[in-house]
């Protein structure tokens, strides 16, 4: 799917079933997508769905059960809270004007976030912050229940994240286990998010106009490129009441992919123009829903959006733009949407 820069065509590759979901449901709103789901991409329809009731703990994509253990909204709310107070405490650091952002985006992001947020904290756990556990649960919980099997030795001196803090101070080997994985939960989506956030405005967009602000580039590229590009709801009472099409053993899946794409709803869908940010509410466009809906937000979008800015100002800054050579990209089927590689070049110093 060609997608016009401010200086060329790219073309963005997305994996077949999301190209089929662009191409057969795209303007629709209640349709049917198995036996047994139905997707909504209308924004009154969504709307409602989402209100009727808030997500179960087996919906929520971070803070689903752990090793078997329910993980409560408070608990879930005090574990972000944690995370915030790490990022806020790394912020407050000087950031080196001379640091590499360029080569292959979203990993070179993550790896400068990770060291940013989470730089002091034992190796064990800075390694739950790799992608390449992404490939299998298995392989992340071998990880973890490696880890909490090694001894604890926390230094007086070490300057841990308060997150690390959760695990330092676990009890045993079972808690311990839980604890790393909460900071996996916990702090790797923040970097994943981030990451992938900015790689995915700098190929939808770059180079920038100089006026043009980070923010309205973030909100732009999630529009295009939502990071929640589905929303699943179980089979539930309620829905069969808001659309008859809707079955009472149908699961919902709700699709800001197509509803961010909708002609009904954007001027211009397919185009890549961070300016209508100027005129436009990102918390109260109809269909808008890069970070959930209204009645549920995500709990890290407002870490999320202020780290995004941050690596786009630094990038903008040294000058570097996406490679001229590169003339596609691929976003492959996995559930943070984003471009599978960037690869970021020295540009033109100065240009903000």
């Amino acid at each position: 799917m060609p997608l016009t820069a401010s200086s060329r065509t790219r073309t963005t590759v997305f994996a077949p079933r999301l190209a089929a979901l662009l191409r057969d449901h795209l303007g629709r709103d209640v349709f049917r997508l198995e036996p047994d789901t139905v997707g909504v991409a209308g924004p009154e329809a969504m709307d409602r769905i989402l209100a009727a009731r808030r997500a179960t703990e087996t919906e929520r994509p971070t803070f689903k059960p752990l090793h078997g253990r329910s993980i409560g909204r408070p608990e879930a709310a005090a574990i972000m809270r944690t995370i915030g107070a790490d990022v806020r405490a790394a912020l407050k650091n000087p950031i080196p004007e001379n640091v590499d952002l360029s080569g292959p985006w979203p990993i070179t992001g993550h790896f400068f976030l990770r060291d940013l947020i989470l730089g002091n904290d034992p190796y064990r756990l800075r390694l739950l912050m790799s992608r390449y556990l992404e490939l299998t649960p298995k392989l992340t919980w071998s990880v973890i229940a490696a880890g909490a099997a090694l001894p604890r030795r926390p230094r007086p001196d070490d300057r841990l994240t308060a997150l690390a803090g959760l695990f330092t101070d676990a009890a045993g080997y079972q808690d311990r286990r839980y604890a790393m994985g909460m900071y996996r939960r916990a702090a790797a989506p923040v970097c994943f998010t981030v990451s992938t956030l900015v790689a995915n405005a700098l190929w939808l967009g770059a180079p920038f106009d100089e006026d043009v602000s980070n923010r309205n580039l973030i909100h732009e590229s999630a529009r295009l490129l939502p990071p929640s590009w589905n929303i699943l709801r179980y089979a539930s009472p309620e829905y069969p009441a808001i659309d008859q099409r809707i079955g009472p053993a149908d699961d919902v899946l709700i699709l800001p992919l197509l509803s961010h794409r909708d002609p009904a709803l954007w001027d211009a869908p397919e185009k890549f123009r961070p300016e209508r940010w100027d005129s436009l509410d990102p918390d109260t466009v109809p269909g808008y829903l890069p970070f959930g809906h209204s009645s549920e937000r995500c709990w890290g979008r407002h870490m999320v959006m202020p780290l995004a800015e941050l690596l786009l100002d630094l990038i903008r800054r040294q000058g570097l733009t996406v490679d001229p050579e590169q003339q596609r990209a691929k976003v492959p089927l996995v559930g943070l949407l984003g471009v599978e590689e960037v690869r970021l070049v020295g540009g033109h110093r100065g240009r903000r």
